[in-house]
């Protein structure tokens, strides 16, 4: 197994949303803010060459959106998906599987595009298998006002519509040990139902994609839970449970939003998991 980090471009977003109810002056020390108040944040995916398997998770905001739309955003950078596949030796196209930790567009835009002539939509890999669960399908497809702008149509019906859509066989448990992309998935449903966070053994470690559970390294204390979140309350459950299970277990924990730092690991103190040593995926692996 080889594992690849792939940067799929960087936006911002408003650090007071991000970080709750915590003021900017305690949250600003880790993530500081610009003139907008908005915060530095990556849309940073994972490669999986496992065999004759290529798996990406997670695939960013894509580039079909209006200038309107990317505006709210404050896209920088000069990242993407097809530059960061090239850097490593492949292409779009060699994609078998694309696993989605969760529906919203920062996350799943990129697995759709625009046709040639631009009359509709189409999978933006076209020999990839697209992996949700089903709940969160169910979801996605009648969202709640709150997280509606989040769901939108042209990233998930073409899915559907190509008869590429699969989903994840899950049990009652939140933990599944192997999944059919082989490795293990965490389920949890405070920022989102039933969203699902990869956990890979690579290299005698244990690396675990947390999305949208812990952000940033600015997230790992257990009051600091997004405003986007459905169900602040149960991150807050979720994220001890998984701190206390990471810290246990020495989880490596890689980073989907965190602009600054690719990957960390945990300490244990009196006032709970805090960040121990921040690490560039090459120094890791």
């Amino acid at each position: 197994m080889n594992l690849y980090p792939i940067e799929t471009g960087n936006f911002k977003l408003d650090g007071g949303a991000m970080f709750g109810v915590v003021p900017r002056t305690i949250w600003q020390r880790t993530n500081p803010a610009d003139a907008n108040n908005q915060i530095d944040i990556a849309a940073r995916s994972l490669l999986v060459e496992d065999g004759n398997r290529l798996i990406l998770i997670d695939t960013g905001m894509g580039n079909k959106q209006s200038d309107k739309f990317f505006s709210y955003y404050s896209l920088w950078g000069d990242h993407s998906i097809n530059r960061s596949l090239a850097k490593f030796g492949f292409h779009r196209d060699d994609i078998t599987d694309v696993f989605m930790t969760h529906l919203h567009f920062d996350h799943c835009g990129g697995s759709v595009q625009w046709n040639k002539d631009r009359s509709g939509f189409e999978p933006a890999f076209k020999n990839a298998r697209f992996w949700t669960n089903k709940a969160h399908w169910e979801w996605a497809n009648d969202p709640n006002s709150r997280e509606k702008a989040s769901f939108l149509k042209e990233n998930l019906l073409p899915m559907q519509e190509s008869g590429q859509l699969h989903f994840i066989a899950r049990e009652n448990n939140g933990f599944i040990e192997k999944s059919e992309l082989g490795f293990g998935i965490h389920f949890v449903d405070g920022h989102t139902e039933k969203q699902m966070l990869p956990q890979i053994r690579y290299k005698g470690k244990i690396l675990v994609f947390v999305a949208d559970l812990v952000p940033t390294v600015g997230h790992i204390p257990l009051p600091y839970v997004m405003g986007y979140d459905t169900r602040p309350l149960l991150t807050l459950n979720e994220k001890g449970a998984f701190l206390s299970e990471a810290l246990e277990n020495d989880y490596y924990l890689f980073f989907e939003h965190d602009a600054h730092n690719e990957i960390c690991s945990l300490k244990s103190t009196e006032k709970g998991a805090r960040l121990n040593e921040t690490y560039n995926f090459n120094e890791l692996f």
